[in-house]
């Protein structure tokens, strides 16, 4: 038997006011006068104090990530190619992501892409890249995916909704500063950091679990209950060591049944990865029942109201088309029933699932 020889974000920076951090890693990438750098930053930030902390030069480029909708593989194409234009054909030293999961999502495949030919939709998929990326840092002004400690960005290509996963996808660079995320709308805040919260219950409870990722996923888990059902001041903190964790946690481990469903939500309804996590958590009491109990009395206690009857009225195309997405997903489904999950996971089983949504 051989163990997964996994590769994990090299360097982090943590702290209140460590953005300011940020021209100091980039110094160590620009060598030449023409070096220049790609900051792709999430469009929210275009009209906010944010925009005038970011450290570009005047030849540098700043992409303002249309976050609207989920990742898709043909935006990741598009602004590959406005990248290799800026500077004909030059690569840039490095690629930064500043935003949330999905922006942090754009700037892994952007840096992929620059080094590895074809379009993104062709390494939808386990160990398809062949290349290095470009040097590339993760800057979270969200948390709770664990975007920023994944070896996967999850996109939506054309026939399905699946994460380019390598190693290469990894950032070399991590900055946590909790300063970043104060004063995210709530409902945006408790559908993220549910993301963290998710993804630890998934991986507690999975056939994938390990000693390695229970000691992260136990952590991260604990930390979630004290965020979201207690009063801390220092939420902020412990909020992003909750996701860095829970992403740390499924490096050696793997999601499951939520996040299968939720892809399905995604492709099909273009429901974003947070809110989509918790419309299909809702409906999974056989599956995660003290999770899924812990996560009503969240809810409860913050005041939110889940979307109901999504899928009603659904047309048998669309519906098929979810159950087709959702069950594609075969090592999550690993996840949760063991290499027999074939068995288990049926259309029968699946629609009866979204029709509860």
């Amino acid at each position: 038997m051989k163990f997964r020889n996994f590769k994990t974000v090299p360097k982090i920076i943590f702290g209140r006011g460590s953005f300011e951090q940020l021209d100091d890693v980039l110094a160590e990438e620009r060598q030449k006068a023409d070096d220049f750098v790609v900051f792709a930053v999430d469009h929210i930030h275009k009209d906010r104090p944010l925009r005038e902390q970011i450290p570009a030069q005047s030849h540098d480029m700043i992409i303002w990530i249309d976050t609207t909708h989920e990742p898709k593989t043909s935006y990741v194409d598009q602004l590959t190619e406005e990248v290799q234009a800026f500077a004909n054909g030059k690569n840039p030293v490095s690629v930064v992501g500043l935003g949330g999961g999905s922006t942090l999502d754009m700037a892994k495949a952007i840096s992929l892409m620059l080094t590895n030919p074809g379009g993104s939709a062709s390494y939808q998929g386990w160990d398809l890249i062949k290349n290095p990326a470009v040097h590339h840092v993760g800057i979270p002004t969200l948390s709770g995916t664990g975007a920023e400690a994944s070896r996967t960005t999850v996109l939506t290509g054309p026939d399905k909704k699946l994460g380019m996963n390598s190693d290469y996808t990894v950032f070399d660079q991590i900055i946590l500063d909790p300063d970043l995320i104060t004063g995210v709308p709530k409902e945006q805040w408790f559908y993220t950091g549910m993301d963290c919260y998710i993804h630890n219950i998934e991986a507690l409870n999975g056939t994938y679990i390990n000693e390695f990722a229970r000691a992260f996923g136990e952590k991260s888990l604990n930390l979630c209950h004290e965020i979201f059902l207690e009063d801390h001041p220092d939420a902020d903190e412990k909020l992003m060591m909750a996701s860095y964790m829970g992403g740390q946690s499924i490096a050696y481990s793997q999601v499951g049944a939520c996040h299968a469903l939720s892809y399905g939500l995604s492709y099909v309804l273009g429901y974003h990865h947070g809110i989509g996590n918790c419309i299909a958590f809702d409906v999974l009491d056989d599956f995660y029942p003290e999770g899924v109990k812990v996560f009503r009395d969240m809810m409860k206690k913050h005041n939110i109201t889940l979307p109901k009857g999504i899928t009603k009225g659904m047309s048998e195309a669309d519906m098929e088309k979810m159950i087709k997405v959702a069950s594609g997903l075969a090592p999550l489904w690993e996840n949760v029933y063991g290499t027999d999950w074939q068995e288990h996971v049926t259309p029968e089983l699946l629609r009866s699932l979204y029709e509860k949504m």
